[in-house]
């Protein structure tokens, strides 16, 4: 009949990514207690469960949580080494910290029903910014004024040294926003063609390719999920590496 709604799916792909308050009301405040505070927690305890717990016995035949928590470990470690060298083994933890809540709150993301705290530029500018905070400090305190040697490309002729250097602060004070955006971007971007593709299944015509393409999508977020969390890693050790080196 004319005029009635007609029923079908509600297309909204960005549902997903919502903030909501856990127990009620519409008004989020900085110190709202929400669904990205729930996930972030129960990413903290899972980390804490899988580098702590499991690795207490410190068993000479290690069980499966010991052995996934002693690569991690000596993956993230020899990442640290390779890139800052022996010097930025005290920021390790630091590092390994970032690589772990990353990693589990990126594979959280792919459980039905659960939030992606990592696809919220919120989330992810904090420790991008800590990461620039921390880099920034740490090369002043190691290097003190020769830390600016960052900037001065010695190595270039003369007269382009100046325009390098604002090249070189203007990329500099640019990092933690690419360092963010990168991991947010690319992780709401995943969701949401999976969410696009679920869309589709309720249409029956279609419904057999919506889930070839949802298990298609599943598959490369397992393989994103895991090269995010090192790409943002990995960023963190050239940064600490110029902090400790920083001449050209």
């Amino acid at each position: 009949m004319a005029g009635e709604a007609t029923s079908g799916p509600t297309f909204e792909p960005m549902h997903q990514f919502g903030i909501h308050p856990l127990f009620g009301g519409d008004t989020l405040h900085w110190y709202t207690i929400s669904n990205v505070t729930l996930w972030m927690g129960v990413a903290v305890i899972l980390a804490t469960l899988l580098m702590v717990i499991s690795t207490r016995r410190r068993a000479l035949v290690p069980g499966r949580s010991q052995s996934i928590a002693e690569i991690l470990y000596s993956f993230v470690h020899d990442m640290v080494v390779d890139i800052t060298g022996h010097d930025g083994v005290k920021f390790f933890p630091y590092v390994m910290t970032l690589f772990t809540f990353i990693l589990i709150s990126n594979y959280m993301g792919l459980i039905p029903g659960a939030f992606t705290t990592t696809s919220h530029i919120a989330v992810t500018a904090v420790m991008a910014m800590a990461v620039f905070l921390t880099v920034t400090v740490v090369g002043f305190v190691l290097n003190g004024v020769s830390f600016l040697g960052l900037f001065w490309v010695s190595s270039a002729p003369l007269v382009l040294r100046p325009i390098l250097a604002v090249i070189e602060l203007m990329s500099y004070f640019v990092r933690p926003m690419s360092h963010s955006i990168r991991l947010a971007g690319n992780m709401m971007a995943g969701h949401t063609v999976i969410n696009v593709f679920a869309t589709f299944g309720f249409y029956a015509i279609i419904a057999p390719l919506s889930v070839l393409g949802i298990a298609a999508m599943y598959g490369f977020e397992l393989l994103v999920c895991a090269i995010q969390a090192y790409v943002f890693t990995i960023l963190t050790c050239v940064y600490l590496r110029d902090a400790l080196h920083p001449s050209h």
